[in-house]
């Protein structure tokens, strides 16, 4: 190549191969943060509605800004409530986590059988369906010495939200926090109904008073708050099959080229006789899971409570009307409209942090349909 005199790194990041597509659509959270606080379940999901803009007043002391207005791209996520259908218990073993039991609510939604092959259970009447899973629930409190984490299996409720379909998906979503494989069952077993619920205290102990009402469903207020920070994770834009230049960067040749313009210039050295790996070569871009880490709670909210409307005229662009609660995240996130998004409990938490809630002056609803 002769003595450059320009300086050319490497054109793209090499951190994220092999980019393979995702195995589906809703992403799988692979770790969970150490949390240590009052018991609550580590995560939430919530459908992408789409991008707007917001006029915050700057609050933070330190800024260049402070108390004067700025304005930042915001995304809103509709959170309706997670029903939970199933609490599910793991022990350590030498070779990692293994289930020791579970338990199923006996009262379960019918469009569960959508997502996963529960439909013999519906030929149960009710009590014999309660006299199965206490029998499961006798087994599991036997087992508390040796649970070392809690889960619960949720399935989302996309009849709430604007999103075309009826299957919901199905996560599972560890509990944290409180002082013990005890307190997490206690908190866990209100979302199984009241007969278990009540069946778990008599056995464990509790306080009703302190532990709260039994409930099937979970909304997002029970779990983030305003001002707090969270990892979103999700499955990004698919963009298909596409060529090194748009999926590495690489430069475009000059026209006089030989064979190709939109191509790398070399495979690589004559020896070794084979294609390295970091050679930018075609094939799939985009349809990852990614990870990104602190994004920050502005506004948790409700379109009929509040009597507020975030919604632009028409909805948003390629999802719809947002009718009931909703999260306002600084920034962006992974995935087009409708994607599901998991916001999880931040696993390596920010420094930087506003002293309070900034005050929202403004929050765009001009509508973007068209442009």
């Amino acid at each position: 190549m002769g003595h450059r005199k320009y300086h050319a790194p490497k054109r793209g990041s090499l951190a994220y191969l092999p980019k393979g597509r995702a195995s589906r659509p809703v992403a799988r959270v692979r770790n969970w943060p150490l949390y240590s606080g009052p018991t609550t379940l580590l995560g939430m999901p919530g459908y992408k509605a789409g991008m707007t803009h917001t006029i915050i007043v700057d609050n933070r002391k330190t800024s260049p800004y402070y108390g004067k207005e700025l304005a930042l791209p915001v995304t809103v996520l509709d959170t309706p409530p997670l029903t939970v259908f199933a609490v599910r218990a793991y022990e350590n073993t030498p070779y990692g986590l293994r289930t020791l039991s579970e338990v199923w609510s006996p009262n379960l939604s019918k469009d569960l059988a959508r997502s996963i092959s529960c439909r013999k259970l519906f030929e149960y009447s009710a009590e014999e369906r309660l006299e199965k899973f206490r029998k499961n629930l006798d087994r599991l409190l036997a087992y508390i010495d040796r649970i070392s984490e809690v889960r619960v299996l949720a399935h989302t409720q996309p009849r709430l939200a604007s999103v075309p379909k009826k299957k919901p998906e199905v996560l599972e979503i560890k509990v944290g926090g409180g002082n013990g494989p005890k307190d997490l069952l206690l908190y866990a077993s209100r979302f199984l109904g009241e007969e278990l619920y009540g069946y778990t205290v008599e056995k464990l102990g509790g306080d009703l008073s302190k532990l709260g009402q039994a409930t099937s469903t979970i909304s997002i207020r029970d779990v983030f708050s305003e001002g707090d920070y969270v990892d979103v994770i999700a499955v990004t834009k698919g963009k298909g099959f596409q060529g090194p230049v748009k999926r590495w960067g690489v430069r475009i040749l000059q026209h006089k080229s030989r064979k190709t313009k939109r191509g790398v210039g070399t495979l690589g050295a004559w020896h070794p006789n084979r294609v390295p790996y970091t050679t930018p070569r075609a094939g799939q871009m985009g349809y990852h899971q990614r990870t990104e880490y602190n994004k920050y709670i502005l506004k948790i909210g409700n379109v009929n409570n509040e009597g507020e409307d975030i919604n632009p005229k028409g909805g948003f662009v390629s999802y719809g009307l947002v009718k009931g609660d909703y999260v306002i995240l600084l920034g962006s996130v992974p995935g087009p409209a409708k994607r599901l998004v998991f916001m999880r409990y931040p696993i390596r938490p920010s420094l930087k942090k506003f002293e309070e809630v900034p005050m929202i002056s403004f929050i765009s609803t001009e509508s973007k349909q068209g442009v």
